[in-house]
């Protein structure tokens, strides 16, 4: 079974770990048989799952329902569930809405922002729930960005998302993700704290990497992320098959094949 202290590990040995998001029963028996290390119930199951066109409409009891599916049939990855928009403003809802995430199976609970989330990673670290915290292209704020953009360019932008990082993990923050930053900012940002990151279209040199489901799998309709590759149809899947697909992810970020330098920002 992955934890905590594995991914601890893996950090400190330099070994590259994987996340996939996952949302029911049957796909998360197939990332079983892949021993993929993690798996993320995220809220982008509004888009992926509900045909939201955001991740806003998505509720606790969403994300409780789709974390128990997963936790019934996981045996190996470390579960992470996301907290939705609008669910952990104030410190007691925030406290309720994370019991009842871990209640369901969640490991750690994902939240996004940055050092203005500091009270409530102490206070969820003090209650024994693991924190994994979001910087970056951070979807539930995706009107205050204006659309879907790379976060973290310009010398300003880039020391903040540096110090935000900083300032969680000192606050009790156990895993971070960085989310469509510059390659070479994501890198500054690993070296900095002393847990995993975990990168989405941010370069190789995060100690993890994480992708949609539905994404790697070729399910992508309109305008394609550059972040995004299809492991479905990768020649290297030599079956064609949806646990091909997961396992080849799993080697090639285990390896260092993915990500290349086309699935990163500048």
């Amino acid at each position: 079974m992955t934890t905590l202290s594995t991914l601890n590990k893996f950090k400190k040995d330099g070994t590259k770990f994987t996340c996939l998001t996952c949302y029911d029963s049957m796909f998360a028996r197939m990332m079983d048989k892949a021993q993929i290390d993690t798996i993320l119930i995220g809220d982008s199951l509004g888009m992926v799952v509900q045909g939201h066109d955001s991740t806003l409409p998505v509720t606790v009891d969403d994300m409780a329902y789709h974390t128990a599916n997963i936790a019934r049939s996981n045996q190996h990855a470390l579960i992470l569930a996301d907290l939705p928009f609008m669910s952990y403003v104030t410190l007691p809802e925030a406290v309720a809405n994370s019991r009842q995430l871990m209640q369901a199976g969640a490991h750690v609970i994902k939240i996004e922002g940055g050092s203005e989330l500091c009270d409530l990673v102490t206070t969820l670290a003090q209650a024994g729930t693991p924190t994994c915290v979001h910087l970056g292209l951070t979807p539930q704020s995706v009107n205050v960005f204006g659309g879907y953009k790379i976060q973290g360019r310009g010398d300003e932008a880039a020391d903040k998302l540096l110090a935000d990082a900083k300032a969680v993990v000192d606050a009790g923050a156990a895993l971070l993700v960085l989310e469509c930053v510059p390659a070479a900012l994501a890198k500054a940002v690993t070296e900095a704290v002393a847990v995993p990151v975990i990168g989405i279209g941010a370069g190789p040199d995060t100690n993890g990497q994480v992708l949609v489901m539905h994404d790697m799998l070729g399910m992508v309709h309109g305008r394609v992320p550059r972040f995004i590759h299809d492991f479905l149809t990768d020649e290297r899947n030599h079956a064609r098959s949806i646990e091909g697909a997961f396992a080849l992810y799993q080697q090639s970020v285990r390896e260092g094949s993915f990500p290349t330098e086309q699935h990163q920002f500048s």
